[in-house]
């Protein structure tokens, strides 16, 4: 081998630095190794839906276990962090049946979308409850994907706290993380690679998806090193008590068709923009819950500690006044950073913290509106809530 090559070799940064194991891989090993059967499912944002580190991960797991038959479930939808992943978590995965290993990311997106610490750790903290209640033998990865800003926090000495508040999360229930954003960042200050030349974007290049994929499978190499030997149990995970009582651990789903008392706001079939800009997957060619204009309004009626609307929000999202259980009257711009060219999918979460039990939502749109929006409107593809079973 070259000398140059060789010494390249060996000065590199090895994954396992980045990685934490938690309770480990043991129960995803039995059903893959042993059962010869697997569901693993993928739960993030644009990085895990364009694939290429997910695709060569479901590859080599069907490489490592080539007798096992697998189904793998891609949940990631762009633009999408930790809140909407706690509540689409029950249809988008959970509903598929038992799941034995789950990949969750949510950390380039909650910090990009500016989600509060107190978001990022209820969102997360349910994904891990919800899936764990579901199936307590269920083995979890939390992965911390790179952005800019990431790096420059650490190049700071600092930790992000979108990390430093999944860790503790993760940490708290034992689950095995992977800190890709601290191995990026101190594999291009080694010198081992740039940013502009070869990894290039926070949805990386083939270059970056192969950084991806080197440190998943070495943690996923070292999980499953020891053969399984026939005197191993599937062992269900502890779960303790929530670091936070208002995690969103029950959060699902609503149809929108349960609002009452519309005014305004028409059921539109197979909803396409009015305005030329981008749309995302799942948020055209839908049914949507339509108003446009000040005044437009409807109740909803829900059980739970904790509601929202999922909507559209393009280049004409209006303001909207929502007041909960008929108290003092809240205002929400629903124009975001992005909504001149797209309809971004956002889950806006209108009451959290609520005492478990019956409460009504009144959501009326607002004569006022952001200066750069084109119009007035609330487009809704569906509401939410967090109600205990």
């Amino acid at each position: 081998m070259h000398l140059n090559i060789l010494i390249c070799i060996l000065l590199a940064i090895q994954p396992g630095t980045y990685h934490k194991a938690g309770n480990g891989l043991g129960n995803s090993q039995i059903r893959f190794e042993r059962d010869k059967v697997g569901t693993v499912a993928f739960l993030g944002g644009s990085i895990t839906q364009n694939g290429g580190w997910r695709d060569s991960l479901c590859n080599y797991l069907q490489e490592r276990f080539p007798d096992t038959r697998f189904t793998f479930i891609p949940a990631g939808i762009a633009s999408m962090g930790s809140t909407p992943g706690a509540f689409r978590l029950e249809r988008d995965v959970l509903s598929k049946g038992p799941v034995d290993l789950l990949f969750e990311e949510a950390a380039v997106n909650d910090a990009t979308n500016r989600r509060s610490n107190e978001e990022q750790i209820r969102g997360m903290e349910d994904s891990i409850r919800h899936t764990l209640k579901a199936n307590p033998a269920t083995d979890i990865v939390v992965m911390h994907f790179v952005d800019p800003g990431k790096m420059e926090t650490y190049i700071q000495g600092k930790i992000p706290e979108v990390i430093r508040n999944f860790d503790e999360v993760a940490g708290h229930y034992k689950v095995g993380t992977i800190n890709l954003a601290k191995e990026v960042t101190d594999r291009i200050s080694n010198g081992e690679f740039t940013w502009e030349d070869d990894f290039k974007d926070v949805h990386p290049s083939p270059f970056g998806q192969s950084i991806y994929f080197r440190s998943m499978k070495a943690f996923l190499e070292k999980a499953y090193a020891q053969a399984v030997t026939g005197n191993e149990q599937i062992t269900p995970h502890p779960i303790p008590e929530p670091l936070d009582p208002y995690c969103y651990e029950h959060g699902s789903i609503v149809p929108f068709q349960k609002a009452i008392d519309v005014q305004g706001f028409e059921h539109i079939n197979n909803w396409t923009p009015d305005l030329s800009a981008g749309t995302r997957k799942g948020y055209t060619n839908v049914d949507m819950l339509v108003g446009k204009h000040p005044g437009n309004s409807f109740t909803f009626q829900f059980e739970g500690n904790a509601a929202g609307i999922m909507v559209a929000a393009g280049p004409d999202a209006g303001m909207i006044e929502y007041r909960i259980d008929g108290k003092d009257v809240l205002t929400l711009d629903l124009f975001t950073r992005w909504s001149q060219q797209l309809y971004l999918p956002w889950y806006f979460t209108l009451a959290s913290g609520l005492e478990q039990g019956k409460h009504t939502l009144v959501v009326k749109i607002s004569r006022d509106k952001n200066a750069e929006s084109l119009g007035h409107s609330c487009i809704i593809k569906a509401f939410y809530i967090n109600k205990l079973r």
